[in-house]
């Protein structure tokens, strides 16, 4: 066997593992195996692509591999799990990022050879990774501003803001073509600062609560350009791990997109969502839009209704993943099983920030996974429910979404925890959602809103279910 089929075997592998990875990920049960499998796979594509006679040195590689191993390691250890769709946002540039510069590498590359032009399909590939990769490693930086906070959550927009998003589209389609045509670097930089541009422009007029979209399809464009970088590299293993993860995420996408019943197009041109801002003064606390009263309770109260409980659900949302709750849901949890109370916890597809969120935090706390239920099957269970406890939620459990047509959100599938004969919402205030839209279920005669950190409500909990 020469060295080349060895590399095209061990690619065959990595390949394979790749597909097993992505295989075992479709469930939180096995996404630990799977991810290490796709682990594994990776290392014996970067061992197989080492060996390629075509490495002419390896003293800038291992210089990466070694700052890019300490880097990844220290970041995956100190992330906070409130931080994780960041990372997922920041890594995912990073990738495009990579993507961009290999196609300006090999750009450059030709350039110097003078070779007057690419073939058409390299110069397809090159153009493809350049684009893609550059408005995927920009529009993922601006998205991890906006969960980290750094810019507005809220939709920014500007005059005219369509129009010049289509005039910028045009003009890298029409550089890539002339950079195609003819190696000229004068053509390729400006289409490369053009699409940095685009990704900038697309992501800023998107508002927080379509962030789990934005950064799928971002995920799916950034594989897309890796498998464009496979051809221009002659790369098997890039090519299909590209295919994968571009397919998976594009398919990711539509599903998050179906949960909430906009389209692609609305997410990305919509504007939707106006930030989660406070409703009034009076509405912080004991009162609402309008002047409507709530019921607030106390945490014996809840403790009492909960202890008494044959049926509970745990909705958990964002407000939890910014607590830190987890942990102290699961020991609740715990003490009510230890009562003979049937708990299961409903997992809305984009409640969170990025896809699964909510499942990884609940992993994290040793929630067992047949305690984890998806929309589809929770639903049914609600009218036969006791108690739902909501902690952190808002939008994916607004009523508005099925039952007022004038809503924003009209037509999202929702978890309809109204349908359960009581409900305890646990929130700081009244605020709204990241859609902005007020939740009807907060008003209902049969919710209790209990105020406070998420955090340290669950822990009075706790202490008063015991002393029930």
């Amino acid at each position: 066997m020469t060295r080349s089929d060895g590399i095209q075997l061990a690619y065959l592998v990595a390949s394979v593992l790749f597909i097993l990875g992505l295989r075992f990920l479709a469930a939180p049960r096995t996404a630990r195996r799977g991810n290490l499998l796709a682990a594994v796979g990776m290392l014996v594509a970067i061992v197989a692509t080492l060996a390629d006679a075509r490495v002419l040195s390896f003293g800038w590689i291992a210089a990466g591999v070694g700052v890019g191993a300490v880097i990844g390691a220290v970041s995956a250890q100190r992330v906070r799990m409130t931080a994780m769709p960041q990372m997922v946002a920041l890594f995912n540039g990073v990738g495009g990022g990579a993507a961009a510069l290999i196609a300006a590498s090999e750009y450059h590359a030709a350039d110097a050879l003078h070779s007057g032009r690419l073939d058409a399909r390299t110069a397809v590939s090159v153009m493809f990774s350049a684009v893609v990769g550059a408005i995927s490693f920009s529009g993922s930086l601006v998205a991890f501003g906006k969960l980290q906070e750094i810019l507005p959550g809220r939709p920014i927009t500007w005059p005219a803001q369509k129009a010049l998003n289509a005039v910028a589209v045009v003009a890298v389609l029409a550089l890539a073509v002339g950079a195609s045509l003819g190696l000229d670097e004068r053509r390729f930089l400006p289409m490369a600062v053009i699409a940095l541009l685009l990704g900038v422009a697309a992501v800023l007029p998107i508002g927080g609560a379509d962030m789990p979209v934005v950064i799928s399809l971002l995920n799916s464009f950034t594989g897309l350009s890796a498998a464009a970088t496979g051809f221009v590299l002659g790369n098997d293993a890039l090519i299909i791990a590209g295919t994968l993860v571009g397919a998976s995420g594009t398919l990711l996408t539509q599903m998050m997109s179906k949960a909430m019943n906009r389209s692609i197009a609305n997410v990305l041109f919509g504007a939707f969502g106006g930030g989660a801002t406070a409703l009034s003064p009076s509405a912080d606390r004991g009162g609402g839009a309008g002047d409507r009263p709530v019921r607030e309770a106390s945490a014996m109260d809840v403790a009492v209704l909960l202890a008494y409980a044959q049926r509970v659900v745990f909705v958990p949302g964002y407000g939890l993943a910014v607590a830190q709750a987890q942990h102290g849901v699961r020991e609740l949890a715990t003490l009510l099983e230890r009562r003979k109370i049937d708990v299961k916890y409903a997992i809305h597809p984009v409640a969170g920030r990025m896809p699964g969120h909510m499942n990884v935090l609940l992993a994290e706390a040793d929630v067992p996974y047949d305690q984890l239920w998806e929309m589809e099957q929770i639903n049914p269970e609600f009218s036969q429910t006791d108690v739902v406890v909501i902690i952190g939620a808002n939008d994916v459990v607004n009523p508005a979404a099925r039952d007022d047509p004038s809503s924003p959100l009209y037509g999202m599938p929702i978890l309809e925890v109204d349908r359960a004969e009581h409900v305890v919402v646990l929130k700081r205030s009244m605020a709204t959602g990241f859609a902005g839209i007020d939740n009807a279920l907060f008003y209902d005669p049969r919710t209790m809103m209990l105020f406070g950190d998420a955090k340290g409500s669950v822990s009075r909990l706790v202490q008063e279910v015991q002393a029930v």
